[in-house]
């Protein structure tokens, strides 16, 4: 019986074994698309305590907390951090075969050289031994240790992103650092046309990008002054997140009067919303292409269902859910007419729902060519979907129907500087499956042929992409 979470954790064969050690474990990581602060960085933050590193801001914790009948004071309310993460531990052994599980035991091994079972009887040394580790530790240590190449953060157009100025320049405290910080392009609120804040948000805008926006043209330069501004400060790539993918086309007066409508507050029929939105996205994505950027797209995640937690708390506090909509004719739709258009630029999707994966993947081989390779991704299994199975699922589809080996792989997409372990974790799960091919004859048993292909999904493949 192997050790719980011992030395070979998810290594079932000795090619996965080679393969890990020996390749994947050595790679840097690239972690292109994550939700980290850029000010934490720039001010090579020091954790107080192990609940700040390892729960605020983490979501994905605060569910299984409330599912634990953990009371919101203990998870974002102001109780005394000890004895939140008291409450964290009391979750924990409940979560058998949830990969926060995993997750929770990897972070106090990798990054505190813990060991401990979580539970009650070792809540007290976990925390003090914890807590000793951190009062040595910045965000600084952290990248070098786990080898941090390149941060993708995750901007809005309105930012000044003077952090990322900072970082660049080597005059925010955390000095030099071999970790790339850039920006990345996510114009959400100027798509999201029916939330009530939208004309507000413009008006922000107008302020960052000094153009004066009195119709869908002048909204149209704002974003592409800012995609000019983002790119001087290294950006590589955009992102949006769509629950549904639009697809309505109309003409560009139309729009304009749509545009101007919701700048007065008056109501919109989802028609128009939709117009609104395919004009937008078709902008964007020819903006992109010539901006030489990889346009992200996350799908079908339902946000903000229980609205009494969200006037209270906010987004993105754990009340997101899988969707479950037909996205692909109108995708198809999209890509066609901008294709039609120009040309379209690399693209990573990403699904919530898995059952759009063998879909997707059928379409974006539509739209691969030009002689770049893997220009079209489907992206790593995400967020309710970054688990074993999910991720074991991801990865055979995504070989049954493209090319794995040109798979950019893993991403955080994370608010919390514990999850580079994430990286292992998928690693450990991409080498044992290849590692099981090999052993059942079904690829050549040539380690240095399947190591290249390791290292290129962990590493290479992703730093092309996104430089390239």
């Amino acid at each position: 019986m192997k050790t719980f979470m011992g030395e070979d954790f998810l290594l079932c064969s000795e090619t996965a074994k080679t393969l890990f050690y020996n390749y994947a474990n050595k790679c840097a990581i690239f972690d292109y698309h994550c939700h980290l602060n850029p000010k934490e960085i720039a001010e090579n933050k020091k954790f107080k305590n192990l609940t700040e590193i390892w729960l605020y801001g983490d979501h994905y914790k605060w569910r299984m907390m409330r599912a634990n009948g953990v009371e919101e004071k203990f998870i974002t309310g102001d109780a005394d951090d000890y004895y939140k993460f008291m409450a964290w531990v009391k979750t924990v052994p409940n979560l058998i075969g949830n990969p926060l599980y995993h997750w929770s035991h990897l972070e106090l091994q990798r990054y505190f050289n813990i060991y401990e079972v979580i539970n009650e009887d070792n809540a007290d040394t976990i925390w003090k031994k914890a807590n000793e580790k951190l009062d040595n530790m910045t965000v600084k240590d952290i990248l070098k240790k786990f080898k941090v190449h390149t941060i993708g953060t995750t901007d809005d157009p309105i930012d000044n992103l003077e952090y990322h100025k900072l970082i660049n320049e080597g005059k925010s405290k955390i000095g030099n650092i071999d970790t790339k910080v850039v920006p990345s392009f996510r114009p959400d609120k100027a798509i999201n046309i029916e939330m009530s804040d939208f004309s507000d948000y413009v008006k922000k805008l107008e302020e960052a990008s000094k153009i004066n926006i009195i119709d869908i043209k002048s909204l149209i330069e704002a974003l592409y002054n800012r995609v000019d501004y983002f790119k001087s400060l290294g950006c590589v790539s955009s992102d949006c997140s769509l629950y549904v993918i639009p697809f309505n086309f109309d003409n560009e007066k139309i729009i304009d009067d749509i545009f101007k409508k919701a700048m007065n507050k008056e109501i919109l029929s989802n028609e128009e919303i939709e117009k609104y939105k395919t004009y937008m996205l078709l902008k964007l994505i020819k903006k992109y292409r010539e901006s030489n950027l990889v346009m992200q797209i996350h799908i079908s995640a339902m946000r903000n269902n229980n609205e009494v937690m969200f006037k209270k708390i906010g987004a993105d506090t754990g009340f997101d859910s899988i969707g479950d909509s037909n996205i692909i004719e109108k995708l198809s739709l999209l890509l066609k007419t901008a294709n039609n258009e120009g040309g379209l630029p690399k693209i990573i999707f990403y699904s919530l729902n898995k059952k759009d994966y063998y879909p997707l993947l059928t379409l974006m081989g539509c739209f691969q060519g030009e002689g770049i390779k893997g220009k079209m991704q489907l992206g790593s299994a995400w967020w309710f979907l970054d688990n074993k199975d999910a991720i074991e699922e991801q990865i055979k589809i995504l070989a049954n129907t493209a090319s794995l080996g040109l798979f950019v792989g893993m991403l955080t997409d994370s608010r919390s500087f514990l999850s580079y372990s994430r990286h292992e974790y998928f690693r450990r799960i991409l080498c044992n499956i290849i590692g099981e091919w090999a052993e059942n004859g079904e690829v050549p048993n040539d380690i240095k042929y399947l190591g290249n292909i390791i290292e290129n999904i962990c590493f290479n493949n992703t730093n092309i992409y996104f430089n390239s």
